[in-house]
Order: structure tokens, then sequence, then C-alpha cells
């Protein structure tokens, strides 16, 4: 196991030093000039070109680069030019928000994929089977804000069950957080569970041909054992790879979702620093959202070996 962990390991370094060039690219690829952004109606040659030389404008590109890879092993990710916040601060205000909507709405998709997939793979070709598979193509065609304004119409507006926009910190009234957050969580899993369940019932239905499965049978083991014990966990690998990649999934629907209802999160954090050109928070900001996402996918491959050890022995 400590030799499949140092392999991963190494295999993580190249892929974040490629996130870091790519993300550092932002700030050369856009148009404009961020000397002139920053500066605005102050913008004189002489205050140019002092501000270029302060940020290192002036520099090549490569030099900028190992600067600013310098200045992140340190910490220091950037100050917004705009609010005077450096992103570590701003990430550790919205960053909570965006975390909770990811974890409720997976948890949401999975509660809602997973044991539909199991009996769909007990009862495969029959009628509930035929009829949830056609009812996940055709949510999987409906777009993330098309659900957003449908919840809102029906759960808010007609029956005022929830309210449509708004947040409330759990620390503060977790009741009423959890009333603010059911309706951007269940957007994003209504948009992730046909994926789960597609995939789960896929594999079981394959798991439940192998032999093992027969000798469980034969032994007289209940349908439900035979189900949640011996065939659920060999099935549930691709399970795995599908909520490592859900992830970077949920991040890009928590764009719109959390600009439509109203959320402090790092979408909204994200779309504003677009809106106003603030390339220090959106540089930094996609720089630690890539780099999280290459670790949970990394856990995602050690959760890999723990559920078959063939992987870890190399045998897989």
């Amino acid at each position: 196991m400590a030799f499949f962990l140092a392999q991963r390991l190494l295999y993580l370094v190249p892929v974040l030093i490629a996130v870091s060039l790519l993300t550092f690219s932002i700030s050369s690829l856009l148009p404009g000039d961020l000397a002139m952004t920053i500066l605005a109606d102050q913008a004189t040659p002489e205050n140019l070109a002092a501000l270029r030389r302060d940020m290192g404008l002036d520099q090549p590109l490569w030099q900028r680069y190992f600067t600013w890879l310098g200045h992140i092993m340190q910490g220091d990710f950037g100050r917004s030019f705009r609010t005077g916040q450096t992103v570590l601060q701003a990430l550790a205000e919205r960053l909570p928000v965006s975390i909770e909507l990811m974890l409720l709405a997976q948890l949401g998709a999975l509660s809602i994929g997973v044991p539909l997939a199991i009996v769909c793979a007990a009862r495969s070709g029959g009628p509930f089977d035929r009829f949830m598979t056609g009812t996940a193509f055709a949510m999987l065609s409906v777009p993330t804000f098309l659900s957003a304004i449908l919840l809102i119409y029906l759960f808010a507006v007609e029956l005022r069950w929830l309210p449509a926009t708004g947040y409330v910190p759990f620390a503060e009234d977790p009741l009423g957080n959890l009333r603010f957050m059911v309706l951007p969580a269940m957007t994003l899993a209504l948009a992730e569970w046909p994926g789960i369940m597609r995939i789960l019932r896929s594999d079981m239905i394959a798991t439940l041909q192998e032999d093992f499965i027969s000798l469980a049978k034969a032994k007289g083991l209940t349908p439900a054992r035979i189900l949640f014990v011996h065939a659920l966990k060999p099935s549930s690998l691709t399970l795995v790879t599908i909520t490592g990649i859900n992830i970077g999934r949920l991040i890009g629907g928590a764009l719109i979702v959390e600009t439509i209802f109203a959320l402090p999160g790092i979408g909204r954090l994200l779309v504003g620093a677009i809106l106003t050109r603030d390339l220090i928070i959106l540089q930094g900001v996609v720089l630690l959202v890539a780099a999280g996402f290459v670790i949970v996918n990394f856990i995602v491959d050690l959760l890999y070996a723990v559920l078959d050890p063939r992987i870890r022995h190399g045998h897989a």
C-alpha cells in the first residue's frame, strides 16, 4: 500500500505543475491590460509604468510565472485590487458555502441514484427498470438552470414551502441554513443522479451474473444480503470514479446555481471576478479549485485500493 501511495503521489506532481501553468496563463490570455484595468481613470503613462514594474508585468512570461509560483509556495495567492481582500480570505468566507452545497447535492444524488440502481438491477428488463431508464435519459437532457427555475416556481412561488434566494450561515441557524440550501442542492442532485443510477445499474447487472453470486444463491443467502453485501461492493468501483468526476461537474453547476439562488459561494465569487476583471482573485481561486479537484481524484484512486486489493498489489 505504501508503494501504491508513493506511485500515485509521483503522478500528482506533474499534474499540479500543469494546473499551475494553465492557471497562470489566464492573466496572459485574457484581452486587455491588467495595469490599465487596475488604474482605470488614474492610468497616466507614469502610473502605468510604475504599476507594471511593481507587479512584474514588464518581465518575460517565464520569469513572471516562476515569481508567481514562488509566492504561491509561500502561501501568497495575491490580493484583490478592487476590495483589498486576499484570495485566501475570500476563499475562507466563500468556500464553506460551496462545500456544503456540493456535499448536500452529492448526498442527494447518491440517495436517489443508488437505491434506484439496485432495484433496477434486481429487476432488470422489467417495467420499473424500463421506466426508470427512460426517466434517467430524460433527466440528463434537462439543463441545470431550467431545473432551478422549475423548483423555485413549484416550492417557493406556488407552495411557499422554501425560500427562493438568500443564505443563513449554519452556525447562526442550522434549520434556517438547510431551508435555504434545499432547493440549490436539489437542483444539482437532479442533474447528477441519472448518471449514478445508469452506471451502477449496468455494473450490478454484470456482477449478478458472476459465479460467486450463483454460489451465494446456492448457499441459501437472502436476496437482500446478496444485493447489498456481495454485489454492491464489487460494483462500486465505477461509482467511486463517477463520484470523483462529479466534483468537477458540481463546481461548474455551482457557478449557475449560486448565481440563481444568491448563495455567497465560490461560484458567485468567480462570476464577480470575471465581471469586474479582478484577475488576481480569478487566478488564485481557479488555481485552488483546480488543485482541490486533482486532490479529490487522488483520494478516489486510494479508494480503489481499499475496495479492490488487486489494485494495490498490481494484479488488477
